[in-house]
Parts: C-alpha cells; structure tokens; sequence
C-alpha cells in the first residue's frame, strides 16, 4: 500500500464533515421516532424534519414547503421527469434536455420515449455549452419540460441556467436542473434563476449517502412515482431517514456559511492544477471550459493513453481519481459527455477527472504534478505512443 492517500475524487462522494457526523448521531438511538407517529418521539422527529427542509430550502432561496426529501439524486432527476410528464400529459408530450446530462436522467427520458414521450437531446459546444437559443428553437407548444444540468459532473462546465430559465418561463415549459455537482459549491436562487424543479444530493457536500432533496416550485404539476403511507406531502412515500435529513441540512448550513471563502480556495488550487498538467505533459488537453467551470473540476485527456490506465497508476502512488462520471465507471464505452463536446472515442478513453475538495491541500497538488507526467511518459512507451522525444505536440492552455 502507498505510504500517502490522497482524495482526488470529490465529484464521486465526499466524506461526512464530522460537524455533520456529529448532528446526526442523536437521530439514530435517542431522537429515533417515526415522524408519522402522535406521540413525543414521533414529533421529535418531525420537528427535526421540519428544521431540516428549511435549512435546505434557504440555500437555494426556496420556501421550506417547496422541499421534499428522497433517498439520492437518481430519485429526485426521475421523480421530477416522470412526474411532470405523466402529470401534464394532457396538455403536451415533449421533453428537452441536454446531450451531457447525468445517466439517471438520459436514462429516465429513454424510458419516457417508450412510454410515447418525445424526446429532444440539445447538442453542446466544445466545450460542453448549452446556449439558450438552441433551447429557445427546441421548445415547442408540446413542450412541457426543459431539464439541463446546471454544472457538468464530469467536465465542470457551468451552463447559462438564469437565461434558459428564463426563455422556458416566457415559453410556459417548466424548467428542472440537476444541480448535484454544484450545490453548496457556488450560490444557486431558484427564483432569480427562473428553475420550476431542482435536484441536490447530501454526499456530494460532505453529508451522508441516502438523502437528497427535490425543490418542486408551489403551484407545479406533478405526480408521485411512488405510492404509499403519504409522507412528503404524497409525493414521496416512504419512512422518513431522519438520520441522513438532519446530516444534510447540517451539511446545507456549513455549506452557507463557507461557500464563497471556500470557492476561491479550490479556484487557485484548481488553476495551479491545470496550468501544471497542460505545461508539464505534452499532449495533455483540458475538457470543459477554462474559467466558468466549477471551483472543484479539472478534467483532461491524453494523447496516447488511456485514462483508465492512469487512474490505476494514480491509485498504486496513493491518489484516487476517476475517468469520469463515478455512476457508470464500469461502462467501457466511452463518456456520452465527451463524444458529446466532440472527442473521437480514443480520445474519450484518454481521459481523467480529478475533482478537489475542503481538505484538499495544495501539498497534494504538488505531489501529483510531481507524480502524473512521470505516469503518463510510462504508459506512453509502454504502449509505443508519444513519448519525451516528442515534446512539439501542442496542449490546450488556459485561455
């Protein structure tokens, strides 16, 4: 085992903020009651529950009712597809998202299709952008809901949410983001940016696998996937886990606090990072846009090699890091994200995603600039490809 461990991998889960930790644990064996239950343990609960939706919905400027909570983000990303498609039926039958989506989602309108939903995939730029006219050309009378995520898990582009927002309010589609990689990460205000439906995750922001949220804004049409005893107004039947509300609602109100302090922390840390891959290794190229991109996210791909080999080699000197989305890594076709901003499927396979985090340190920066050149050249004779000798292949740089 490498004698250093290093967490690159943020974008994947985040470990629980012991402040988070430490909330949670009354919930689990004194404050254990069923918030459906009359008596003092249950209203324990509940009134835990209650404090908790309204921490979350103040981080997106969301009123407290506006929130109910699910298990993860897939649930929420099909609660809120498959929810407003069979609830608006009647008035129309299309459905708009991007080329670069989470596979909950992609997956989610796939079925939809079979379900006779049409479906309409926005292509992206190079650098993985949605422009708002392509979304304005795209909607049509059928059209009942637009869903683009905000921030791309994969390449960190940020995309221009306030105006596609805005183009579907005047258009009267209801507009839904999966905002998972960039909640708690940069200020988000669901009124200002005109978003109907919104879905966030508690691991992503240092809280605890098993929660997440879906902020449905008062007066939208929705049906419940699931059905059951009524908890969450009927939209989302199921025991309440009351654990993992209270850790991501603590999770909610450290992110409030801390947001934008530690947003330009990991902006330098994350510039340091690319400058340094682009300078150090020939036919290194960054994905996503260089500076409206997530505070977190670097991600490149190689000329030569591939990521998968990288990520191993990365894993045997002590750091963790990824190809990609976490969610599919055991897929070996190549990212849908990336064959989406234009790579051929080599280049696809040539990637790397290294994504910080709060206890990132710029030591660890350093160590993996020192480390990741040195892989990349080794792999590269291995497999016969570029190696030192060609140094004029030109990478992309921060422009």
């Amino acid at each position: 085992m490498p004698k250093r461990k290093i967490y690159l991998d943020y974008a994947a889960t985040t470990p629980v903020d012991p402040r988070v930790f430490r909330a949670m644990l009354p919930y689990f064996n004194k404050k254990f009651g069923n918030t459906m239950s009359l008596h003092s343990f249950g209203q324990e609960a509940r009134q835990a529950l209650e404090e908790s939706r309204e921490r979350v919905s103040e981080l997106i400027g969301a009123k407290p009712e506006e929130v109910i909570f699910t298990s993860s983000a897939t649930e929420s990303n099909n609660l809120a597809l498959k929810g407003i498609a069979f609830a608006n039926r009647k008035r129309g039958n299309h459905i708009i998202i991007s080329s670069i989506e989470h596979p909950c989602i992609m997956e989610s309108a796939r079925w939809l299709k079979k379900q006779g939903f049409k479906i309409t995939r926005l292509p992206v730029d190079k650098y993985g952008f949605v422009s708002p006219e392509n979304v304005k050309k795209a909607i049509k009378k059928e059209t009942i809901l637009v869903s683009v995520i905000h921030a791309s898990n994969e390449i960190g582009t940020i995309q221009p949410i306030k105006e596609i927002g805005k183009i579907c309010k005047k258009k009267g589609a209801y507009f839904h983001t999966d905002a998972v990689q960039s909640f708690g990460k940069i200020p988000i205000n669901v009124n200002t940016m005109n978003i109907d439906l919104l879905s966030a995750s508690s691991h992503k922001m240092y809280g605890p696998k098993g929660a997440a949220c879906l902020y449905i804004r008062k007066g939208t049409r929705i049906e419940p996937i699931l059905h059951g005893g009524g908890q969450e107004t009927g939209l989302r039947s199921s025991t309440v886990n009351v654990p993992a509300i209270v850790g991501f609602a603590q999770a909610c109100k450290i992110a409030k606090k801390g947001m934008n302090k530690e947003a330009k922390r990991q902006i330098g840390l994350r510039d340091k990072l690319i400058k340094g891959v682009l300078s150090k290794i020939p036919g290194a190229h960054l994905n996503g846009r260089p500076k409206n991109r997530l505070p977190n996210n670097a991600n490149f791909w190689f000329e030569g090699v591939e990521g998968e080999s990288i990520v191993i080699q990365l894993d045997l000197s002590g750091i963790a890091a990824s190809t990609g989305s976490a969610c599919s890594s055991v897929n070996l076709e190549p990212s849908h994200v990336l064959m989406a901003i234009g790579l051929k499927h080599e280049q696809a396979h040539g990637s790397l995603r290294l994504t910080l985090g709060r206890w990132t340190r710029e030591s660890e920066i350093n160590y993996l600039l020192a480390v990741l050149p040195g892989i990349v050249d080794n792999l590269r004779k291995i497999s016969g490809n570029i190696g030192d000798e060609d140094k004029s292949s030109s990478s992309s740089a921060l422009s």
